[in-house]
């Protein structure tokens, strides 16, 4: 039984590269590759898929429903980390680096705060998991991906944590403990001119 981690697709302000509002919605081209990306999982045996709610990942969430006929369960606990009022601005003008920042930014989330969230929405999506019996589809963000990855998941030897983590990218992973990584960020479905854009901005 497999995990199926995915990060939402492409948007305007991840190419921009600016911190996003909760409301940024896919680009075209990020809808594109959310299609691509649901083509490669529609023959798959498939029991259930989990996504943030998020317009970037929800939206993601309903390609991969029409393709597999799958419902979509909503979490909250999905949610990129929140960056209260840097939310909207350009991520190079900052000064210092928001993504590894550990205070919170005013009305904000903590990087204490945010991993306490994520382990939660990790220990939420292992028990539907169970409940589900077969493979769960997970469609979240950059931040929470890396957050499971590091604390969560186990890497094998000669895989590496990678430096940012792609649009649309798909990650699989063994359900049971200790979670081995099988396949890393993966977007060999994004062809014909859909590759992840390296220059964008990974999270936030």
């Amino acid at each position: 039984m497999s995990l199926l981690l995915i990060r939402h697709g492409e948007t305007p302000l991840n190419v921009a590269r600016v911190l996003q509002p909760a409301d940024t919605p896919l680009s075209p081209r990020g809808q594109s590759q959310a299609e691509a990306l649901a083509q490669r999982l529609a023959r798959e045996p498939l029991a259930g898929l989990l996504a943030s709610d998020l317009p970037r990942a929800w939206q993601t969430a309903a390609a991969i429903s029409a393709a597999t006929g799958l419902p979509v369960q909503a979490s909250a606990l999905l949610h990129e980390r929140h960056y209260g009022d840097l939310r909207g601005q350009p991520y190079d003008t900052l000064g210092f680096n928001p993504l590894t920042m550990e205070d919170a930014p005013p009305g904000g989330e903590s990087q204490a705060a945010f991993s306490a969230r994520a382990a939660q929405a990790w220990a939420e999506l292992l028990a539907l998991r169970r409940r589900l019996g077969g493979p769960l589809v997970v469609v979240t963000h950059g931040l929470v991906l890396r957050e499971w990855l590091r604390h969560s998941l186990q890497l094998p030897p000669g895989m590496a944590l990678p430096a940012r983590m792609s649009n649309a990218s798909l990650t699989r992973a063994l359900a049971e403990p200790p979670h081995t990584v099988t396949l890393l960020d993966c977007t060999a479905h994004l062809a014909g001119g859909l590759g992840d854009d390296a220059q964008a901005l990974s999270g936030g």
